[in-house]
């Protein structure tokens, strides 16, 4: 999250878990199901539950025997903390600062769970400001740990009329006063740190990504998802969806009205320019509520310097005409929603978290946001395939992303076909230092 090194190590975790109700109950763990992703890399899936917010996990027992001989683990020290009862680690973790704190929860599972218990007290809030100046401040009601992010979730009877609303601000929120062994008091003064504002006063021209009988879902970027009843046109429920990437940063070192403002960029030195770009490594996740439909990760990712154009360089992640890199979308493909009476999911949506690590493993793009899958009207030249085309895109001022996926009939499943990322030269200038 805040180290800014790529997704947290949970890759030990084995087997598949059946989805249960979204938005709630335990974690979810890589499938020990793959399938080969060529000489890009290879992919697991997982299907499953995000973690939720919670107590600390039971502590584990070690055991040691007087004069009993221990081999030395090849793992790293980690590993050796992860081994030490809980009180022994709340009372280590009782000496840190908010920021370290929960830094140490991104390593794993468990010390997220400690590292949340009665300490850091770090929320999330929305501020809906009407046009006349007042504002509605809403805390969280719930949110599910991803991989790559966390999804936090706003739903209630209470809100205000959404043709008064100017602005929506999202802001990370943390208390003004901290004891140490006790949790922050819940109705007491808190530090709102922006991390984005939207404008609200013309939702409905916003893109719709998807609709069911009872709801419609607009996408405002970045990362927000904002759901309205199509009887009333009223506000239903806001999900947001952030990528762990400086998330720490975005929300405690900001003001109320200014965000957190990223130290300026020192650019690392390409040895070797006119050799394009290699060595990449992309990390996706495709979920919806906590139910994953796609988590993989590709290798030694690669393209040369003639694949720039119009300002893109092109950077094909699962080729089109191979299909041993061709990959299946896990489950029922839909974005699960939630209010104070009715659940759901809609279906063909997702959130789609991206983390594009360059050759120094340092973190090059990253992105969380809602997509959704719209049918092709001329699919791609290449194999014939006995389904229906669909594509999913994202783009922002750093890059884009374009997937073409087929419906197998036969296995009722999505297949991945094609996979690119088109990378802005711009970027790719200011990262490293060099004139494409």
């Amino acid at each position: 999250m805040a180290t800014g090194r790529g997704p947290p190590p949970w890759h030990r975790l084995q087997g598949l878990r059946e989805p249960r109700e979204p938005l709630r109950g335990g974690g979810a763990a890589w499938g020990t199901t793959g399938a080969a992703a060529g000489r890009t890399g290879a992919s697991r899936f997982r299907k499953g539950r995000g973690v939720k917010f919670g107590a600390g996990d039971t502590a584990l027992r070690q055991y040691a025997r007087r004069g009993q001989h221990f081999e030395k683990s090849p793992s790293n020290c980690s590993v050796y903390l992860d081994r030490m009862p809980s009180e022994i680690l709340l009372k280590i973790f009782s000496y840190l600062d908010a920021v370290s704190l929960l830094c140490v929860g991104c390593v794993n599972r468990r010390f997220y769970h400690l590292a949340n218990d009665k300490i850091s007290g770090l929320g999330w809030a929305i501020i809906l400001k009407e046009k006349s100046g007042r504002e509605y401040i809403m805390p969280h009601v719930d949110l599910s740990l991803n991989d790559t992010s966390v999804t936090v979730v706003w739903y209630g009877t209470d809100w205000p009329c959404l043709a008064t609303l100017s602005t929506l601000n999202l802001c990370g929120t943390t208390p003004v006063f901290m004891e140490r062994y006790k949790a922050p008091a819940k109705n007491g003064p808190r530090w709102y740190s922006l991390i984005a504002q939207y404008d609200l006063s013309q939702l409905t021209e916003s893109t719709m990504i998807g609709c069911d009988r009872i709801i419609r879902i607009f996408s405002l970027s970045p990362g927000l998802v904002v759901g309205l009843w199509k009887k009333k046109e009223e506000l239903a429920f806001v999900m947001a969806n952030l990528h762990f990437h400086h998330l720490v940063e975005r929300s405690t070192l900001g003001s109320a009205t200014v965000p957190y403002e990223l130290p300026p960029h020192v650019p690392f030195l390409d040895d070797n320019p006119e050799y394009g770009l290699y060595g990449y490594q992309l990390h996706i996740d495709m979920h919806g509520g906590g139910v994953f439909f796609l988590c993989g990760t590709f290798h030694n990712l690669f393209t040369m310097k003639e694949c720039i154009e119009d300002g893109y360089v092109k950077l094909t992640v699962i080729h089109f005409r191979n299909s041993r890199e061709h990959l299946p979308l896990i489950g029922k493909v839909g974005l699960a929603w939630r209010t104070n009476i009715f659940d759901a999911i809609i279906e063909s949506c997702s959130f789609m978290d991206v983390t594009l690590l360059d050759e120094h493993r340092k973190p090059f793009w990253c992105l969380s946001s809602a997509v959704y899958m719209r049918p092709a009207v001329c699919p791609s030249d290449g194999p014939h395939f006995l389904g229906q085309t669909y594509y999913i895109d994202y783009k922002d001022v750093e890059g884009r992303v374009h997937a073409e996926l087929v419906w197998i009939e036969e296995t009722e499943e999505y297949f991945i076909v094609s996979l690119v990322l088109y990378l802005s030269v711009a970027k790719i200038n200011h990262w490293f230092g060099t004139k494409y």
